[in-house]
């Protein structure tokens, strides 16, 4: 990791949080200093240290008075009307102006938006200014303020038996750990990091309302990954960097993968949790198990950290699975973005299969990675599997789909002794990064269908997914059907995708069925079956996109209707 000392204004220019538009940048945020690669600043070192003299120079202009210590711009000529005034000035009939009234702002718990103070519920998600989501998770009403809920924890103390008893519990396992929730930026700004600790307070809330867990699941000790370990997935540097973030009051691996003095510990319990789990899980001590973890993983490759994530957990945990006796492994990657990082280092091994569902358009997405085109190397390739979208939007329809005509013929084909799931929820509906529209019971399904793989060893680990209601009621659904649960609200079976969708199918079918005899005669039954389905070429909507309005013939633009229609050809003249 190289450091580089920073002024401390440039630390708090990257206030908008929202996606990247070029992932050439290195961000799924965009950063007004995003040229930044490394920053850091030392315990014990003042803000004065960390800057410039000029950064502390502040004009302090109290009248038209005042004096000026620098050369004078036009630029602060016109911002600043009146400063050359002369000292002789008389000014008895000076009035000082107005400062202008600050319209305070809150931002929403739910999805970090800003909001006037003015209002109380959040004009992007609705949720209230108030809420109890981070006590109660999605359970909480959005349009309330918190009320304590008491007669819905009354009623599942009822069910449940109480939170804790032993007569409630499964065999699914949760890893979960306090601190954890340590890990986050160090500068509280105007607006708050996507990748924030109430995103683990508000789904463990959702569990514990719903009484799932403590209560009806099996809780792991945490312990933290060894560097053996770690090196076994990352070079020696990659794990010193961020070991040596321990020793400094924040640091940035990039403009919004940032680190705190308790990151680097937090990332070691999230990719040790990950690897016990898939060991217990493999070995048959429990049956299943979710890793609620963060720091975030599948965009950490061998030798970087990106995209929020420092470790990757996922490929921490193929490891230990196979360490347990796993022979092949599936991990599916349904994240909205394409996990790059576990691509790189598994895209050499024939004994992982990687498939990732994500938004791609045409590269245009974060991290810009994960063409269909993309599918292994040296003498692994059909053993990455890239799904990518062509836009945002997509819903439980296009992913049912695609599970229906990809995922499961290729696992079934591959038959892995373990599955992992990098579960980012960041394509369910509202949230503020993925703008997708995947459900709660999308998810329950993509779930149940790889349940019935390799005897339901099953292993979801928490990845990306920034609104909170989302995100704590995705991972509740996925929960359930850890346990057993038959939910009622499950998908239909013939699933119709959208155009965008179907296309996208069908590309990925068209290059993986060079890898993957299940799919020689798919490919072709669909295109036949979907044909009139597809959108046609773009000549031909163009074409009819320009014809005149079939009310022009009869009227006073008969004549432009027949040059619209190709029935009038204007001869040029000649002088």
């Amino acid at each position: 990791m190289v450091v580089e000392a920073l002024e401390v204004d440039s630390l708090t220019n990257g206030e908008d949080q929202t996606r990247s538009e070029n992932p050439t940048q290195g961000s799924k945020r965009r950063h007004g200093n995003s040229d930044v690669a490394v920053t850091c600043c030392t315990e014990g070192n003042s803000g004065d240290e960390c800057s410039s003299g000029d950064m502390d120079w502040n004009p302090g202009f109290s009248s038209k008075k005042a004096r000026v210590s620098r050369e004078m711009t036009f630029e602060d000529i016109y911002n600043e009307d009146g400063l050359l005034v002369d000292d002789d000035e008389d000014d008895s009939d000076w009035e000082p102006v107005e400062k202008p009234v600050e319209v305070l702002k809150w931002c929403c718990t739910n999805c970090t938006m800003a909001n006037p103070g003015s209002i109380v519920h959040c004009y992007i998600c609705g949720e209230h200014k108030e809420s109890g989501i981070l006590r109660h998770g999605y359970f909480s009403s959005p349009f309330l303020k918190d009320s304590g809920l008491a007669e819905v924890e009354s009623a599942l103390e009822e069910k449940y038996g109480g939170l804790g008893s032993s007569s409630a519990r499964s065999s699914t396992a949760v890893g979960f750990d306090e601190r954890m929730l340590l890990h986050s930026e160090f500068e509280m700004k105007a607006h708050p990091h996507p990748e924030r600790p109430d995103r683990l307070r508000a789904i463990t809330a959702s569990l514990a309302t719903a009484g799932i867990f403590p209560g009806r699941c099996f809780p792991i000790a945490a312990r933290e990954i060894t560097k053996e370990e770690l090196r076994m997935v990352h070079t020696s540097e990659h794990v010193e960097a961020v070991d040596l973030t321990s020793q400094l009051l924040y640091s940035y691996f990039t403009p919004d993968t940032y680190a705190n003095e308790y990151s680097a510990r937090a990332a070691r319990l999230a990719a040790g949790l990950s690897a016990d789990l898939a060991s217990e899980i493999f070995s048959g001590h429990v049956k299943n198990g979710f890793a609620l973890v963060r720091p975030p993983g599948h965009h950490a490759g061998i030798r970087h950290a990106m995209g929020f994530c420092l470790h990757n957990n996922a490929a921490v945990a193929v490891l230990a699975a196979q360490a347990a006796g796993a022979k092949k492994v599936l991990i599916l990657d349904w994240d909205v973005h394409h996990g790059n990082g576990t691509q790189e280092i598994f895209e050499q091994n024939k004994s992982v299969l990687y498939i990732s569902l994500h938004r791609h358009e045409g590269g245009n997405f974060y991290p810009g990675t994960g063409a269909a085109d993309e599918v292994g190397t040296s003498g692994a390739e059909g053993y990455c599997v890239n799904i990518p979208w062509s836009r945002g939007g997509v819903g439980d329809n296009d992913y049912i789909f695609a599970f229906q005509q990809i995922v499961l013929p290729i696992a079934s084909e591959f038959s892995p002794d373990f599955v992992i799931i990098s579960a980012g929820f960041d394509a369910a509906r509202g949230d503020p990064l993925g703008c997708c529209d995947v459900t709660p019971a999308g998810y329950s399904q993509m779930t149940r269908m790889l349940a019935d793989l390799c005897g339901g060893k099953l292993l979801v680990i928490l990845e990306g997914g920034y609104n909170l209601r989302s995100i704590s009621s995705s991972a509740t659904a996925v929960i359930k059907v850890l346990l057993g649960e038959t939910l009622g609200c499950d998908l239909p079976v013939n699933t119709i995708p959208s155009r965008a969708g179907l296309r996208a199918v069908l590309d990925v079918l068209k290059i993986q069925m060079n890898f993957w005899a299940s799919l020689a005669t798919k490919h072709s039954t669909l295109l036949s079956e979907w044909e009139a389905y597809l959108p046609k070429d773009k000549k031909n909507r163009t074409r009819k996109r320009l014809g005149a309005p079939l009310w022009w013939k009869c009227g006073r633009k008969r004549l432009l209707y027949n040059l619209f229609s190709g029935r009038l050809t204007i001869k040029s003249r000649r002088c």
